[in-house]
């Protein structure tokens, strides 16, 4: 097992994501998870990642259950914050300690404030509601022990964060891939987290198995160049030509992803140039995006401001596939700035550069979210 010496700690490059356990009629099977997650342990594995919210509030209880015949000292466990519910602003030691219990531990190794992002960022930084303030008391005290943050949100929303918190985080964890490099503009997410010298942890590297289920025509060409390596592995050995990556999760849910996983991360065998390029064409050839440059002409002169690049953008992704992450993204919004509230008024096509029908993609984007849940 591959591992990165980064705050104190020598964790595991391949964590385990705690969000996709498999399951029985829609319940966690216990039994398989434990499997998974002994496998793991026991072939060095040793970063565990959940939050209050993953299976329905179960996946704490089942990890920490899962764990608690090993050492203390011989696991990391990282939970989240869930900074979108009404009683986090208030009240953030009723969630904190219900974690330490369903978790069955006296404090957690990392500790992260859930998806810093537009709908629920106030939470974070005002400092009326002493979220952060409170977290640092405990870490002080020694139940947390490296306080960090996750996010999907907009690299603007998050530098905001970081210009007024910064000093305090000590890890973020990203949505990071080959695709998502381009398509999410991952690239200037994980290019803010080196210029604040914030290492890097990577959520959904194989962007929830897309990047392990290539077309046969893709799945060939990379077949070819590696043939004894899964496709999954591509995506792993991409991330591991990034210094500041320091552990990656996957959310492994059957017991052939935790061997190949194990096995990819037995060693380092970065992506070459010449089979990065390759990466890059495939990468082309999966999307059919907007042409929007966010010239951010079109918005001067939107009658109901709606952010147009930003929900182009959003709409982009769902376009590769639908997603909950855009249709989040959408809704952060107030509904008089979302998709739907467009009156169809032709001023930003008539202004736009790139000749796009801007009324008519905020309309499929809606239609392409509209009925997503999670």
């Amino acid at each position: 097992m591959v591992y990165s010496n980064v705050l104190d700690s020598r964790i595991s490059q391949l964590a385990f994501g705690c969000m996709r356990f498999p399951t029985i009629n829609n319940a966690i099977d216990e039994n398989e998870t434990a499997k998974l997650v002994s496998y793991a342990f026991e072939n060095g594995v040793n970063y565990f990642d959940t939050a209050y919210i993953y299976h329905g509030g179960e996946s704490e209880k089942v990890i920490g259950q899962i764990l608690k015949k090993y050492s203390r000292n011989k696991f990391y466990l990282a939970t989240k914050l869930p900074g979108w519910f009404d009683e986090t602003k208030t009240n953030p030691r009723k969630y904190f300690e219900e974690q330490l219990e369903k978790c069955g531990v006296y404090y957690f190794d990392y500790y992260l404030l859930h998806n810093v992002a537009e709908g629920h960022i106030d939470t974070y930084i005002n400092e009326d509601h002493g979220v952060i303030k409170y977290l640092l008391e405990e870490k002080a005290k020694g139940r947390i022990r490296h306080l960090g943050f996750s996010a999907h949100g907009r690299i603007e929303t998050v530098k905001g964060f970081l210009e007024k918190f910064g000093d305090k985080m000590e890890f973020a964890q990203i949505q990071l891939n080959w695709l998502d490099w381009v398509l999410q503009n991952a690239k200037g997410m994980y290019e803010l987290l080196e210029e604040y010298n914030i290492p890097a942890w990577v959520m959904e590297p194989v962007r929830g198995g897309t990047l392990a289920n290539l077309s046969p025509e893709n799945a060939a060409k990379l077949k070819a160049l590696r043939p004894d390596e899964s496709i999954a592995s591509w995506a792993f050995r991409w991330l591991q030509n990034l210094p500041n990556v320091k552990t990656i999760l996957s959310g492994m849910s059957t017991f052939e992803q935790v061997v190949d996983n194990i096995k990819t991360f037995s060693v380092e065998k970065p992506i070459t140039n010449e089979e990065n390029k390759v990466l890059a064409e495939i990468a082309e050839s999966m999307l059919d995006l907007i042409p929007c440059t966010a010239c951010r002409y079109c918005t001067d002169g939107c009658p109901v401001e709606i952010d147009i690049p930003a929900m182009l953008a959003y709409y982009n992704d769902c376009r590769f596939a639908p997603n909950m992450n855009a249709k989040q993204g959408a809704m952060n919004y107030p509904v008089s700035r979302q998709p739907q509230s467009c009156i169809k008024c032709g001023n930003c096509v008539s202004i736009c550069p790139q000749k796009i029908d801007i009324p008519t993609e905020l309309g499929n984007f809606y239609e392409a979210i509209k009925d997503l849940s999670w």
